[in-house]
């Protein structure tokens, strides 16, 4: 089953990071591969949400359960679709001089193992299409004009 952890140090605070990663309908705006977004239900600690996803004509659509625990945690685990096991995991922490560690981890496993061994040979390429599309979103909405965003990581 494939699976990352990563760290990343970012200029903002824990509770931008958070309201950005929770705010899930706007992931069609910047998210690659993500078409659209259904919210099927959404409360202060739970959302549950639709995700369509595309990729050279291929399109799918699964179902998440989005657990909030603000400011300092999301967790995102797998309802329905075309995979076996979905769950990811945000945890942002201050850094004590007014930046955040975000924690970020993914695991998933398809329930067909020809789509899994195909989807492991692109994994680490788009996970990290995909975390840049978060940074550059917190850039676009955080940064103040003139700065300029940095970030360290270390896989696991």
């Amino acid at each position: 089953m494939p699976r990352h952890n990563e760290t990343r140090h970012l200029p903002y605070t824990p509770a931008q990071m958070f309201d950005l990663v929770s705010n899930v309908a706007a992931y069609p705006e910047f998210l690659p591969w993500v078409s659209a977004i259904r919210v099927r239900k959404d409360g202060e600690t739970e959302m549950v949400a639709d995700m369509i996803v595309g990729f050279k004509g291929i399109k799918e659509s699964f179902t998440s359960r989005v657990l909030k625990e603000r400011p300092d945690h999301v967790r995102v685990d797998y309802l329905d679709g075309p995979l076996k096991h979905l769950h990811n995991e945000w945890q942002f922490r201050d850094d004590g001089q007014g930046g955040v560690l975000v924690d970020f981890e993914v695991e998933f496993e398809f329930k067909n193992r020809i789509f899994e061994m195909l989807a492991g040979q692109f994994f680490d390429k788009a996970l990290r299409k995909m975390i840049g599309a978060f940074e550059e979103r917190a850039a676009q909405l955080y940064a103040s004009p003139g700065s300029s965003s940095s970030s360290a990581h270390s896989a696991a």
